[in-house]
C-alpha cells in the first residue's frame, strides 16, 4: 500500500490529537475538582502520557513515522532525515492536531473545570507550569533558567533514544538484509523480521515506556512539555475560552514563559539527532 502524503499529514494530526487526549486527559483527570481521579496521583499522570505516544506510535508508526512534535520534526529535517517540503505541513497538523485533542478534553470534563478553584490546575490541564512560578515577576528568570534546562534535558533522552530504539532495535540488521534483497522496508520490518527476531513494533513501545520514566523522573519541574505542539496548542485554546467555559477561576495563560517549552525542545532536537546521526548513521 502506497501512503500518500496527504494522508501522513491527516495521520499526524490525528496521533497528535490522540497524544493531548491521553496524556492531558490524564491530567485532567487528576487536577480537576470533583473528577474520580481527583488527587490520584502523579503516576497517573505518567501513564497517561507514556501511553499517549505509546498507542499511536503503534497505530501509525508505519505511516507518519509518528513524530507528533514540531521539535523532532525539525530536528530530523535539520540532520537530513527528513524532507524539508513536508516540515511546515507536518507541524501544521501537530498544531492543529493538538489544539483539537485539548478542545476534545475541555468538552469531557468541563463541568469539572468550571468546579476547580485553583488557576494553576485549570491551566495545567492545557500546558506545562514552572515550579518555580509563584506568581511574582521576580521568580520569573529562575522558572526561565529551570524549565529550560529541564527541557532541553528531558527532550534530548527523548529524542536520542527513540532514534535509538527505532533504528538500533533487535533484527535491525536483518531487515537491513532483506532490504538489499529486494523487500521493502516496511514488509522487511512488519512482516518478516518479527517472526525471527525483534522487531520496531517492540521500539514503539519501548517509546511509549521512555515518555512515561521521563514524566516520572523529569516530570517535577516543569511538567515536562517536551514537545511546542503539546504545550502551545492546548495554551492558546486555554487563552482563547472564556470563563463560562473554564469557570470563573480561570486565570491568565503565563505567555511570559510559553516560550520555553517550544524553543528547548528545538534546541534538544537538534542536537539529539544530528549526536545520534554522527555516532550511529
Amino acid at each position: 500500500m502506497e501512503i500518500t502524503w496527504a494522508v501522513k499529514y491527516i495521520t499526524e494530526f490525528i496521533a497528535t490529537a490522540f497524544l493531548i487526549i491521553l496524556g492531558n486527559g490524564a491530567v485532567a483527570n487528576v487536577d480537576l475538582k470533583g473528577t474520580k481521579g481527583n488527587n490520584s496521583g502523579w503516576i497517573i499522570i505518567a501513564i497517561g502520557y507514556g501511553l499517549g505516544v505509546m498507542m499511536p506510535a503503534l497505530m501509525f508508526g508505519n505511516v507518519s513515522g509518528n513524530h507528533i512534535n514540531p521539535a523532532f520534526t525539525l530536528g530530523l529535517a535539520v540532520s537530513g532525515l527528513f524532507p524539508w517540503a513536508h516540515v511546515l505541513q507536518y507541524i501544521l497538523a501537530q498544531f492543529l492536531g493538538a489544539m483539537f485533542g485539548q478542545l476534545i478534553v475541555v468538552g469531557v470534563y468541563q463541568p469539572y473545570f468550571a468546579k476547580t478553584e485553583n488557576p494553576n490546575h485549570i491551566l495545567g490541564s492545557f500546558s506545562t507550569i514552572s515550579a518555580l512560578d509563584n506568581g511574582t515577576k521576580e521568580s520569573r528568570k529562575a522558572s526561565y533558567i529551570n524549565g529550560f534546562l529541564n527541557e532541553f534535558v528531558g527532550s534530548f533522552v527523548l529524542f536520542f533514544g527513540a532514534l535509538a530504539l527505532t533504528k538500533n532495535y533487535f533484527g535491525v540488521e536483518l531487515v537491513g538484509q532483506l532490504i538489499k534483497a529486494g523487500y521493502d522496508q516496511t514488509t522487511a520490518a512488519t512482516q518478516i523480521a518479527p517472526f525471527v527476531t525483534g522487531s520496531i513494533a517492540v521500539a514503539h513501545l519501548g517509546i511509549g515506556f521512555l515518555v512515561m520514566a521521563l514524566v516520572a523522573s523529569l516530570g517535577g519541574p516543569t511538567g515536562p512539555g517536551l514537545n511546542p505542539a503539546r504545550d502551545l496548542g492546548p495554551r492558546l485554546v486555554h487563552h482563547l475560552l472564556p470563563k463560562s467555559v473554564l469557570g470563573s477561576a480561570k486565570s491568565d495563560s503565563k505567555w511570559w514563559y510559553a516560550w520555553v517549552p517550544v524553543v528547548s525542545p528545538i534546541v534538544a532536537a537538534i542536537v539529539a539527532v544530528a549526536l545520534f546521526k554522527f555516532i550511529y548513521l
